[in-house]
């Protein structure tokens, strides 16, 4: 046996003794330690694991949802006359539903425009202010495009859903609701 070989058995038998010793004290004094409870890093680990894998697992899920699901389906809602808003005005409206602030614009070129009367940063009512010509957020200062929804100013990064409208006669109807890109 060289020295290293000799040197490592007997390391390899004083570690061995050491345990036997270890052992029979834990026998002879047995002593529930408060430490002994406590999650190892491995277990920790593992928990955490699980629980972001969880979480990412939840979030997909419901953005899968969000895709799937059916847009909401409304009824076909009457507004007002087209001899209701003169131009350059403004008609408030709610829709599709009694909570859903809406706002109809007759626009300097004719043409009438809907969007939802919440703005896209954190749903504070929407307002048209008609010397500035100019939907405005009051809450954070946001300011979007009558003709387009856009945002012009402010915190607002996308744009006002759209209310798609039909006219009947001369009576203007809701149709639907289009998201703000």
């Amino acid at each position: 046996m060289t020295t290293t070989d000799n040197h490592a058995h007997r390391l390899g038998s004083s570690l061995a003794r050491r345990y036997k010793r270890l052992t029979r004290w834990q026998a002879e004094f047995p002593y529930h330690w408060d430490a002994d409870d406590q999650v190892s890093r491995r277990e920790l680990l593992r928990f955490a694991v699980m629980a972001s894998g969880t979480l990412f697992a939840a979030t997909a899920g419901i953005a899968i949802l969000s895709y799937i699901k059916p847009l909401r389906t409304v009824q076909r809602q009457a507004i007002i006359q087209t001899t209701g808003v003169p131009v350059g005005q403004a008609h408030y409206f709610q829709f599709p539903t009694a909570e859903d602030p809406a706002i109809l614009l007759h626009l300097t070129d004719g043409r009438f425009v809907a969007y939802s009367g919440r703005c896209t940063h954190l749903s504070c009512a929407v307002y048209y202010d008609q010397p500035s010509n100019k939907l405005l957020c009051p809450c954070h200062e946001g300011v979007f495009d009558p003709r387009t929804g856009s945002p012009i100013a402010g915190p607002p990064q996308r744009s006002l859903p759209r209310i798609n409208l039909q006219a009947d006669g001369t009576m203007l109807y809701a149709v639907e609701e289009v998201p703000g890109e």
